[in-house]
């Protein structure tokens, strides 16, 4: 991937100038082609990277909520410089204040606003940016940022409703791992004391007895390495996902798990038809917006696919065939979208597919919770009560041996 410096042309005759990474100078010439954007000058830049102040990432939410003030105030006649010193003074957010304090700075020096939000990519995304700039072009900025913010909203809202749905199953799997590492480490061997001094030897202990007694002793005297196994596994396990194979690999783990897999792919679905159909109701070409969604549809997998599809459409085929030829993509997707380019309410078309899987993922979840729970308890249950008869079982065989001592005496 190189960095180029570059300077193209609008459809008013505006110049742009700014910097951009892509596997080519060619490459990046298609793209603004694409964008119908006129090539005036592309410079291969020595340096690696481009100086880019760092702030940190703003929340999903306190960006919807500003881009929603920022389009008000850009509807009501306010100037740029104005309203992001407005609400740069207003937010609550340190880092997003800090963000847009520096990008008024930069715009009242005579950089676009696109331009200036791209010197921050870990706050604005390639999405942020191209709704940004297709708004400046268009001269509707105000609109581009009303969808942002609709669209931001929708994301949060989902996100919101995975965490939640989440929460109960993730601390009911702590609780009980607490609890089985306390009877395992402390309680278990305290039984085991209590064996000994009675004189019961370890021969004479029922299989599960000695079987948790075992695990006990091992898992006492080495914690250790089992801490440092598991930190290294999960070490690796995010050095190999962070290459391009083991991410491959990762994602499409995560399609054919069972009962998630479904799940995760509701979920991509309902990101890959919000995102494009937001970009494409902002007047963003069909090519830029699907290599945008190809980014952010969260899933390899699906982005190769979303990426094949655009390298067919370029070559004339329509937006439904690649997709279908994918099987990535369910064939009630691929017939709203054939539907929605034929009548030229493709972006329409696409909103609905998103609030259809949007609220499948919420049932998904609604009923994944609710089969989850009973059967985490019942997990939890033969667990606990497996350690505590395998822990009784001795003393009832004592109890057992001293009382027909007694009877016999």
């Amino acid at each position: 991937m190189a960095l180029f410096s570059y300077t193209v042309k609008d459809a008013s005759g505006g110049l742009q100038k700014g910097t951009g990474e892509a596997d080519s100078e060619e490459i990046l010439r298609k793209r603004f082609e694409e964008q119908g954007l006129q090539i005036v000058e592309v410079i291969t830049l020595k340096s690696g990277k481009t100086k880019q102040r760092s702030f940190g990432k703003v929340k999903r939410g306190n960006l919807a909520v500003f881009c929603r003030q920022f389009s008000t105030m850009v509807d009501a006649g306010v100037s740029l410089v104005r309203c992001l010193d407005v609400l740069g003074r207003q937010t609550q957010d340190p880092k997003l204040k800090k963000i847009l304090t520096d990008i008024g700075d930069r715009v009242e020096g005579g950089e676009s606003l696109s331009r200036a939000m791209q010197r921050h990519p870990r706050t604005f995304d390639n999405l942020f940016l191209g709704l940004i700039r297709a708004g400046e072009i268009g001269g509707v900025l105000e609109e581009s940022l009303q969808r942002l913010s609709h669209f931001l909203e929708k994301d949060v809202e989902l996100r919101r409703k995975i965490k939640s749905a989440l929460t109960y199953p993730v601390l009911v799997l702590i609780a009980a791992l607490g609890i089985v590492t306390f009877l395992v480490a402390w309680v278990v061997p305290q039984f085991a004391s209590l064996f000994k001094d009675i004189g019961v030897k370890e021969d004479d202990f029922p299989g599960p007895t000695k079987f948790l007694i075992n695990l006990s002793k091992n898992f006492v005297n080495n914690w250790w390495i089992i801490l440092i196994s598991t930190v290294t596994i999960i070490v690796a396990w995010k050095l190999f996902v962070s290459t391009r194979f083991g991410r491959r690999v990762a994602d499409r783990v995560k399609l054919k798990v069972p009962v998630f897999g479904k799940l995760h792919h509701k979920i991509c679905m309902a990101r890959f038809s919000r995102t494009m159909g937001t970009l494409l109701t902002s007047g963003v070409p069909i090519l830029q917006a699907m290599e945008t969604v190809a980014g952010t549809v969260g899933n390899s997998i699906m982005a190769d696919a979303v990426l094949e599809a655009r390298a067919r459409i370029r070559e004339g085929d329509r937006i439904g065939v690649p997709l279908e030829d994918s099987r990535m993509f369910p064939p009630m997707v691929v017939h709203m979208i054939g539907v929605g380019e034929e009548s030229g309410s493709l972006d329409y078309m696409l909103q609905k597919i998103a609030d259809f899987y949007e609220s499948e993922v919420e049932a998904t979840l609604a009923s994944l919770t609710a089969a989850l729970e009973p059967v985490m308890i019942v997990v939890l249950g033969f667990i606990v009560g497996f350690i505590v008869v395998a822990m009784f079982l001795p003393l009832i065989k004592v109890i057992e041996t001293l009382s027909s001592n007694d009877s016999g005496s």
